[in-house]
């Protein structure tokens, strides 16, 4: 079976190139002009309203879990506090570097800086890794954020719900960064002229997360890393829970996505930590369309889309499966059904084979 190298800087990013992978002719649903404008019109006031409510919510949470002190009641509000720090952070922060979450220029920047923080993302190279994820999605040895790679690592996509590696590559990147230094998968990607601004925020960071740590040991208390730091690690689970199934399962190196992207109908709170990105095949198509314009999007294209799993357990219920063959048979993927009214898949020629 044809091995997958998923490095950056391996043989499968050259073969991507060589192959014709690497390319801008993606598929889009016919739409007309001026509906796609009106739909990527941006508005400032439901990014307004919801940043409000999650930071009511975090505050809320937050200080409710302080006034109980060790009390058992503490436990579910700083479980509560710490999905939204490490799970509806990284909607706001992926939202926001598309620069589409608000109108407003400063608004966008104001909050994406703060989901990087809280993330421990370095908001220049994730923002190049980020679009590097939609010129090239799911292409081997080019894509930086696949999730799942074949064969599957099932023990190590156990281990993302708790958010271990993520935390402390986080931290690591950063002191890399911090010391003056460029990992080489990120010099593959991120500008020269942008190392400068890399390091010096990774020091500011850095300086934030030693006060914090000094802090606690002053009060010999845990509340400062649970305000700032671990929340991090233990409140990720649910975006992992949604962001596996964005491409689990389906085709890689193809250009189509539709093939590689699902779409998932979600419960509102979901939605709200989510911010919209189960409707993850129009996104792709049309990354500009802000996240509460997205089940408009949903709407005008569903002709075109294969059916949307139902649930989140639907569409883990599809997903499972497949990523188990996966693991003995790397070549096996999801070929979704396209409704009658749909306009074929878009196959590249160096496309595997689908099975169903």
């Amino acid at each position: 079976m044809p091995s997958r190298d998923y490095n950056l800087l391996g043989p499968d990013a050259q073969n991507a190139v060589t192959n014709g992978l690497v390319t801008e002719n993606w598929y889009k649903t016919p739409i007309p002009r001026q509906q796609i404008k009106a739909l990527m019109r941006r508005s400032d006031q439901p990014a307004l309203r919801d940043t409000a409510i999650l930071f009511t919510l975090m505050i809320g949470f937050a200080v409710g879990a302080i006034a109980v002190g060790q009390s058992w009641w503490a436990l579910p509000l700083w479980l509560a506090y710490g999905v939204f720090y490490g799970s509806a952070m990284d909607s706001r922060w992926h939202e926001c570097g598309h620069g589409t979450a608000f109108k407003t220029r400063w608004m966008n920047q104001t909050l994406y800086q703060i989901a990087c923080f809280c993330l421990i993302r370095d908001p220049h190279c994730w923002k190049f890794s980020h679009a590097r994820h939609h010129s090239d999605t799911i292409i081997v040895g080019r894509d930086p954020e696949i999730a799942i790679m074949r064969p599957p690592n099932i023990p190590a996509l156990l281990v993302i719900f708790f958010g271990i590696f993520d935390f402390f590559n986080g931290f690591k990147r950063m002191f890399t960064h911090a010391a003056g230094n460029i990992l080489p998968e990120e010099a593959a990607y991120v500008p020269e002229n942008y190392h400068p601004a890399i390091f010096r925020i990774a020091r500011i960071w850095s300086l934030i997360y030693l006060l914090t740590l000094i802090v606690a040991f002053v009060l010999q208390s845990w509340v400062p890393v649970l305000l700032i730091g671990l929340p991090r690690m233990y409140g990720c689970w649910h975006i992992v829970l949604c962001g596996l199934l964005q491409h689990g399962g389906l085709a890689d190196n193809v250009t189509d996505h539709r093939l590689n992207s699902r779409t998932v109908y979600m419960n509102p709170i979901s939605r709200f930590i989510y911010w919209n990105m189960n409707y993850h095949i129009e996104h792709h198509m049309f990354p500009l369309v802000p996240y509460f314009r997205l089940p408009e999007l949903h709407r005008a294209l569903a002709h075109d889309l294969p059916s949307p799993s139902h649930s989140i357990f639907a569409a883990y219920k599809e997903m499972l499966p497949a990523v188990m063959r996966q693991i003995k048979n790397p070549e096996y993927q999801i070929n979704r059904p396209l409704p009658a009214t749909a306009n074929p898949y878009q196959k590249h020629t160096s496309q595997t084979k689908a099975k169903n």
